[in-house]
């Protein structure tokens, strides 16, 4: 393993963690990453962590609950640092996270075509369940065309 830094994000990571995600292709127009995470800092029950190496950020995970169940979303690794772990050391660090909030059951939604992505949370012991996933747009005017 590589021995990631893992903390929790500061005000200075903000640039550096948005460059990440859009790197990493987990951005779309319709979520602003540095509105969401400025409203991640903002919840109690959240944070995003921040994987370093020799100081720069390589790594990062927004992790939440509601107190019941956990979530995590833009899980990233710099695309020059695949294949080293680092996407396995950010999660270990997100579930530890959520272990502390006394949460017992961690959910993840993945686009079902990034098989690639599947492959990589069946690794990690995750699985598939089945449910339907809904959603509402409850601001019309964030809905993708």
């Amino acid at each position: 393993m590589s021995q990631l830094v893992i903390t929790e994000i500061e005000d200075a990571d903000v640039a550096a963690i948005s460059d990440l995600w859009a790197r990493c292709g987990l951005t779309r127009p319709w979520n602003d990453p540095a509105r969401d995470i400025a409203f991640a800092r903002l919840v109690p029950g959240a944070t995003i962590l921040t994987g370093r190496l020799d100081g720069t950020i390589v790594a990062s995970a927004m992790v939440g609950h509601d107190g019941h169940r956990g979530t995590v979303y833009y899980v990233s690794v710099d695309p020059d640092r695949r294949g080293k772990g680092l996407g396995r050391e950010i999660m270990a660090a997100a579930e530890d996270w959520l272990r502390r909030q006394g949460i017992w059951k961690l959910n993840l939604m993945v686009r079902a075509d990034n098989a690639d992505v599947v492959a990589f949370y069946n690794s990690l012991g995750y699985e598939t369940e089945q449910r339907v996933n809904m959603a509402k747009w409850l601001d019309p005017s964030k809905k993708p065309a």
